[in-house]
């Protein structure tokens, strides 16, 4: 009787693991508004390819090869091409008991607060969005408010997951133009990892501060109070969980975009690279033999 009612336990909290099928995951999809988030970023997303393209000395890309990583951004970096694999990864971090306590949060006055926050936030306007983060533009603080900001920013895993996303959706590019090209995507892949661990460290440091500014000028609404209950349910197990499954998702989706964008490039690219060698290259003129007159 006593093992009857131990495999009872063992298999309910196996039941209660399992993770959660798309239409459910896809009522927290839309009530942390991640779709309207992403999107808002979305739109700046060709330009910053372009300027990371621009910026690589080595590559010393033309005209014509800029102009066609800003087109293959605008066909990579879209809603429709996130939104799949971003809603199989959330459904598969989280499970039944973690949706219904995140799903009571996000519901709740602070909890749709913060998202109304999080949703404005993303639509700001680039240069404003680097104000804040630089300092220039900044919200009234005070030393408690300071300390609940730096709490929630770790919490929340503001900076892994921002460099984590930039790290891997730089990879994806790099294996995407491996493969629109042609070239190994392997040994593309394993170059582009190590270099992202290379550098993971120093942007983690560089860009902590820069985040906790923005989610300080973010819930500058937020009461005292509010952030605790915010930090209060971060901290939870279901919070931890939601973390995790929130950070899972947005990858999966840059993923899918920074690869989509890499296979488009990679392709253009060998076709402006065919179309310079089938140019046929014009022939001398031909010197007529002198006359032979008489």
């Amino acid at each position: 009787m006593v093992r009857f009612a131990l495999l009872l336990l063992v298999s309910g909290g196996a039941f209660a693991a399992q993770p959660l099928d798309i239409e459910t995951a896809a009522k927290i999809y839309q009530d942390a508004a991640i779709r309207d988030q992403v999107r808002a970023s979305l739109e700046s997303m060709p330009a910053h390819i372009r300027q990371l393209f621009s910026a690589d000395a080595a590559a010393q890309l033309s005209d014509q090869q800029l102009n066609a990583v800003t087109a293959a951004a605008k066909r990579g970096f879209r809603i429709d091409v996130f939104e799949a694999p971003a809603l199989s990864a959330l459904a598969a971090n989280l499970d039944a008991a973690t949706f219904k306590k995140t799903e009571a949060f996000l519901q709740s006055d602070v909890g749709r607060r913060m998202v109304e926050a999080d949703t404005a936030a993303a639509s700001l306007e680039e240069a404003k969005i680097d104000s804040i983060m630089n300092g220039q533009l900044t919200a009234p603080s005070t030393p408690q408010r300071e300390a609940l900001f730096d709490k929630l920013e770790r919490a929340s895993r503001s900076t892994e997951s921002t460099v984590q996303i930039f790290l891997s959706m730089g990879q994806a590019v790099a294996v995407g133009t491996a493969v629109g090209a042609g070239r190994d995507p392997a040994t593309v892949a394993e170059s582009a990892r190590k270099s992202g661990e290379a550098s993971r460290a120093g942007l983690e440091q560089g860009m902590r501060e820069q985040l906790r500014r923005y989610l300080a000028y973010s819930y500058r609404d937020l009461s005292d109070a509010d952030l605790k209950n915010v930090l209060r349910f971060l901290e939870s197990p279901a919070g931890k969980r939601y973390v995790s499954a929130y950070i899972a998702s947005l990858g999966a989706g840059f993923d899918a975009m920074g690869k989509r964008c890499g296979e488009q490039l990679g392709e253009s690219l060998r076709e402006l690279a065919q179309a310079q060698l089938d140019i046929p290259t014009a022939a001398p003129p031909s010197i007529a033999a002198p006359s032979q007159t008489p």
